[in-house]
């Protein structure tokens, strides 16, 4: 095997993690159709990923499985091992694999070794999500076969892989675990985007700048024709910098956009910034400055971030499931703010502080206003409150149950205008299968309780 493209025909292949959000399942056809003799092994058991492997159609009768438990023998054996994201880095397992010569890959890396396709690629923490949509509708106005995938369960990057036409452009959120085997593959991006660095994933990296030098790896393979943009305003960007990136560096300027103060209105500062990054792509990639400024108006927000799912003239409804960090609630309480909001927040743990999540709740929010889910994040949020003061005497509102927290606060919403925040600022596993299952879980509450008053 040479160290770009592998020829799977008959190799040994162990799929560590097949999951239940697509990726596992769209790696594992990809593997089976590429003649790889697979196993997939996973903690969870038969009965946990039934609705996966139905999802895998005729390709699981060409699968061995190892379900509820990992064998040390799989490891010792199969050549390569392909790695679920939820796979911890330092699981004995991996050791096991390393030890016995087998090489590690994941699905980005194996988009990365097999695409023919110039890659525009987003990582950060914030942000990467909503300005690869927009990356990819701006692209979509000269390039109508342009694909995006990457961080995505609808459309997992080795199930795009095959239906690409060898040249339009393709759009890819990148993870900093998707980046962690890119350096082997001696590939890069044409175009990389770093939309910023704040803590998160501690729960994974031993620092903060052991997750940025993860995200260090979207521009390691880069030349000097290629191009790197970066976010002058984040103070991670020095370390980047510092590396030394063969690219070309770009600094997207906000308020070159025309329209941006209207556009910033609608969507938030934060949302600006994106906005501008994913223009400054789009001109890299060849679309014209003037089919750019007629679609900048047009286009439509993320779901899920932000997301604005009922409005009234008295009360607005707001899903932001997907801040699944303390500055993502930080930067929608800001762009919410009208006097009478209500937080919903809490979840599970990923190592991070809470203290500036604290003092925005504090700036924020009234007390009363506060409704917490329980968790080990909101354990910490909890701690956090009372340190400076916010919850004084009062006990936290906090639940067990989603739907009783929903039917005690639209209980309360009275006369006056009124804006209900879902903003997480934390994960979600001890309560639901991932951010988007708790998302769908809050439309669907939210807008059942709207109808019965």
């Amino acid at each position: 095997m040479n160290q770009v493209d592998i020829d799977f025909k008959n190799k040994k292949v162990l799929v560590m993690g097949l999951g239940t959000l697509g990726g596992g399942i769209a790696t594992t056809k990809w593997l089976i159709k590429h003649s790889a003799k697979v196993t997939v092994t996973d903690l969870k058991t038969k009965s946990d990923l039934v609705s996966s492997i139905k999802a895998l159609g005729s390709a699981a009768k060409k699968i061995k499985f190892v379900l509820g438990k990992h064998n040390v023998a799989d490891f010792q054996r199969n050549e390569i091992i392909v790695v679920n994201p939820a796979v911890p880095r330092e699981s004995k397992f991996l050791k096991i694999a390393k030890h016995s010569g087998a090489r590690f890959e994941n699905e980005a890396s194996l988009f990365f070794r097999y695409t023919k396709n110039p890659i525009i690629a987003v990582t950060g923490t914030r942000g990467k999500t909503t300005t690869v949509n927009w990356i990819y509708q701006l692209l979509k106005r000269k390039f109508p076969r342009a694909v995006l995938t990457g961080n995505s369960s609808t459309n997992p990057m080795l199930k795009a892989l095959d239906i690409l036409d060898h040249k339009s452009p393709v759009v890819l959120e990148l993870s900093s675990w998707h980046l962690e085997f890119l350096p082997q593959t001696k590939r890069a991006p044409h175009v990389a985007v770093i939309t910023n660095i704040y803590p998160d994933h501690l729960n994974r990296y031993r620092s903060l700048r052991d997750y940025a030098l993860a995200k260090t790896n979207i521009f390691i393979n880069q030349k000097s024709n290629d191009y790197l943009i970066l976010n002058r305003q984040n103070e991670w960007t020095k370390f980047f910098l510092n590396k030394k990136p063969k690219a070309k560096i770009i600094f997207p300027r906000a308020k070159a956009i025309k329209g941006g103060n209207k556009f910033r209105e609608i969507y938030g500062s934060h949302n600006l910034e994106n906005l501008a990054m994913a223009v400054t792509a789009v001109e890299l990639a060849g679309v014209p400055e003037t089919l750019i400024r007629k679609s900048v108006s047009s286009l439509e927000p993320v779901k899920l971030r932000q997301e604005i799912i009922y409005s009234t003239k008295k009360l607005t409804v707001v899903n932001d499931t997907t801040a699944t960090s303390p500055d993502a609630t930080i930067a929608a309480l800001k762009r919410f703010y009208d006097g009478n909001l209500f937080l919903i927040a809490g979840g599970t743990d990923k190592k991070l502080e809470f203290n500036n999540w604290a003092s925005a709740v504090k700036k924020y929010i009234r007390p009363e206003h506060l409704f917490l889910l329980n968790g080990s994040a909101t354990k910490k949020m909890i701690v956090a409150l009372k340190k400076i003061g916010f919850l004084k005497q009062a006990s936290p509102r906090l639940f067990e149950n989603f739907l009783d927290l929903l039917k005690t606060l639209f209980k309360e919403i009275g006369g006056e205008k009124s804006t209900i925040l879902f903003s997480p600022g934390a994960a979600s596993f001890e309560k639901f299968k991932n951010e988007f299952d708790r998302g769908d879980k809050f439309n669907a509450y939210s807008k059942k309780l709207i109808k019965s008053q």
